[in-house]
This record gives C-alpha cells, sequence and structure tokens, in this order.
C-alpha cells in the first residue's frame, strides 16, 4: 500500500529520491542538462510530497508558487521498479489537493520531450499542453502543461 507524507525540501528521502531523479535527467537531457538544473534547486521548498511503500521512499513531487493562483508542478520521480503502478498519478492528485488548500485554482509545470513517461502521463491526468512560460520560453526540448483546479 502506498502512503504519502507532506514534507518540506529537507527531507532525507525527499533527497535521496531526487539525486535518482537529477541522474537520470543528465542522461535524458545530455548537453542541456546544465540549463534544466539551474531550474530545479530545491533548497527552501515548503510543499514536497514523499511516496512510501511500506517504509521504503518510492517516489516524489513538489510545488512551488509561481504566482498568487498558479502553483508549479516540480521534481516528479517514481523510482523504476514501482513505475507502472499509477503512483505518479497518485502523487499529482496529492500535489493538487495542495494547491487548493494554499488557495489557488491552477497548476503549471515544464518537461522535457524526451521524458516519455512525463509526457503520457500528464494529459492522462487532465493537463494540456501550453505555450512555454518563464525560462522555457524559445526552448525547443520543453514542452509546458497547465491544469485549472475546480
Amino acid at each position: 500500500m502506498i502512503t504519502f507524507i507532506k514534507t518540506d525540501s529537507s527531507n532525507n528521502h525527499f533527497q535521496l529520491l531526487i539525486k535518482e531523479l537529477d541522474k537520470d535527467l543528465a542522461i535524458r537531457d545530455g548537453d542541456e542538462h546544465a540549463f534544466y538544473a539551474q531550474f530545479n534547486k530545491v533548497d527552501m521548498i515548503k510543499q514536497v510530497i514523499v511516496a512510501y511503500e511500506g517504509a521504503i521512499p518510492v517516489a516524489c513531487g513538489v510545488i512551488k508558487s509561481f504566482s498568487d493562483d498558479t502553483m508549479e508542478v516540480k521534481r516528479m520521480w517514481v523510482e523504476p521498479n514501482y513505475r507502472g503502478q499509477g503512483i505518479a498519478s497518485l502523487i499529482l492528485k496529492e500535489l493538487e489537493s495542495w494547491t487548493k488548500e494554499l488557495n489557488c485554482n491552477r497548476c503549471i509545470l515544464e518537461t522535457g520531450n524526451k521524458q516519455l513517461e512525463a509526457l503520457a502521463l500528464y494529459p492522462k491526468n487532465g493537463y494540456h499542453i501550453i505555450e512555454n512560460f518563464g525560462p522555457y520560453v524559445g526552448v525547443a526540448n520543453s514542452v509546458c502543461f497547465e491544469k485549472q483546479l475546480s
């Protein structure tokens, strides 16, 4: 059974999970990794979800403030042995619920066009492609999504 905790970016299990995420992204992004890494700093993030199978941390996700009514979803990761079980969708639901608790009504995110799992995950969960925002404007590898929350 998968359980979730709300925490912040100082959580040791979160730190271990994002080290794995960063290794994976370094391979997928190749020469562009340094560009993307500058936008993935996690110091002082207050809204982190860590998913557990028993006592084992298996996945994570983050929201951070983008504007008064919008949170940005970042640092989504599911350990490879736990993929295909719907855990990423469950984390998104937790992050969306937390977004609403924070009186925001929209989530946005950026992913890379080489992250095929992400490109399938977000539309399946009601996210729609939007024009690239912020530092991703004009970046060919970036794909940006949004979801209006009811």
